[in-house]
């Protein structure tokens, strides 16, 4: 007998479990038009309010998975991801991609736009000049080859399921769906052929979910469901109550990494989630026989230069500039105000509202508000003083970079009201602070 699509959300409606033909059935309509917006937008909301069973959960992702293309590779090395539910000022993947990538592993890093208070990785390459964040499955298949890693977005041909999927979510307020989360996001990197996986679960006020106790459900589910389907996976839980690093936006936060990667200045918080993750997945993929190895092995990369000598290499292969890592300045959009706001007082940085700083970003124009917004490579903020930071006439809050006076001044009242100026020292929280496996 037929499936019928409007029989089969009826049943997820009433509260049903479906099965793994029906989920296939409901996918492959997603993807060949064979249900409508209509139906799509009925399915995603049964699906938010009744969820999804384990089993189910592990069926709706490997049916999205097999929507398109499922990269087969033939290396010799293993191929390893890292995924982060984003945050403000999260630039690990820039750097995360390249260490792996230098200690033996191949890196086919499927990145994301921002949207709301969050940037994505995907921005932030867009403003290194030619840099091509959209290649075929060929291309990319070529730059892992001769590179190591490649950071680059969903083509048309991975989990195509999902893209439509997320944009009939975010049209019918489906999007927190936790068992549709785990579906977008692992499909992606099943789609491409990975041996392990290291999630970035993040909670806090910068994060999409600010409580640790949902959080923690997220991870659960994604380590569950990519177990299910055959791809090792560990989350690590990490803090986003302050901006990682010391800057927000996108130019401004791919600087930030070249310097990281040349260790100019390395930012303790994003230096300690960057190892964390990075040694998780070294082990994971078999290169190291514990995190203690993969860690000094990472460290080694990095000192070594051959971390940067890896995005480099990247960022050419995938048209940028050949010198990049050598004169990044010249290359990076600049704002043309760029200037410092003062506390109100003198002190410590007690908190931020992380949130806040992640929107005085959208405000300057670094993030999109809406999915049509043209994003400003240039504008963010430099120079963040972290929670317990001494603050004052010598150590400003941040630097703010703007289009204009009125882009500043808007960016100094909010970033002001954002963070909180106290006496004392501030209460000190690990940027890891779990882990799921």
């Amino acid at each position: 007998m037929s499936l019928l699509p409007a029989e089969v959300i009826r049943r997820k409606r009433d509260g049903a479990t479906l099965t793994r033909e029906e989920i296939a059935f409901l996918v492959d309509g997603i993807t060949h038009q064979g249900l409508s917006d209509a139906q799509v937008g009925a399915l995603a909301m049964a699906l938010f309010l009744r969820g999804m069973e384990a089993g189910e959960r592990v069926a709706l992702t490997e049916a999205m998975r097999d929507s398109g293309t499922v990269i087969a590779w033939d290396l010799d090395r293993p191929v390893l991801d890292k995924h982060s539910t984003g945050g403000v000022g999260d630039k690990v993947s820039l750097m995360l991609a390249p260490i792996v990538a230098a200690c033996g592993g191949a890196v086919p890093m499927i990145s994301g736009r921002g949207l709301g208070h969050t940037g994505g990785t995907l921005d932030k390459l867009d403003s290194v000049p030619g840099y091509d964040t959209t290649p075929g499955v060929d291309e990319l298949r070529r730059v892992v080859r001769v590179a190591g890693c490649a950071i680059v977005g969903q083509t048309a041909d991975l989990a195509p399921a999902d893209r439509r999927l997320y944009a009939i979510r975010d049209a019918t307020g489906t999007v927190e769906s936790i068992p549709l989360i785990v579906a977008s996001i692992l499909s992606k990197k099943l789609a491409a052929g990975l041996d392990a996986l290291v999630m970035d679960v993040k909670f806090g006020s910068g994060a999409f979910m600010a409580e640790r106790a949902a959080a923690e459900e997220l991870a659960r589910a994604l380590v569950e469901v990519a177990g299910g389907a055959g791809l090792p996976t560990v989350a690590l839980l990490t803090d986003m109550d302050q901006v990682l690093g010391s800057s927000a936006g996108n130019a401004v936060e791919v600087l930030e990494s070249v310097e990281y990667l040349n260790g100019t200045r390395r930012d303790p918080r994003l230096h300690e989630v960057t190892l964390a993750l990075a040694a998780s997945l070294l082990v994971q993929g078999g290169l190291y026989a514990d995190e203690d190895a993969a860690r000094v092995a990472a460290e080694q990369s990095l000192d070594s230069g051959a971390a940067a000598e890896r995005f480099g290499r990247m960022v050419a292969e995938l048209g940028g500039p050949a010198d990049f890592m050598e004169r990044p300045g010249e290359h990076l959009a600049a704002a043309p105000l760029v200037r410092a706001v003062e506390p109100e007082r003198t002190g410590v940085v007690q908190a931020m509202d992380c949130r806040a700083v992640g929107l005085v970003v959208t405000g300057l124009g670094g993030n999109r508000a809406k999915e049509s917004d043209v994003i400003d490579p240039a504008v963010g903020l430099s120079q963040i003083a972290g929670v317990g930071a001494n603050v004052g006439p010598d150590r400003a809050l941040a630097v703010v970079h703007a289009r204009d006076q009125a882009g500043f001044e808007a960016a100094e009242r909010a970033l002001r009201a954002a963070v909180r100026v106290g006496d004392g020292a501030a209460e000190a929280r690990p940027a890891v602070a779990g882990r799921i496996e």
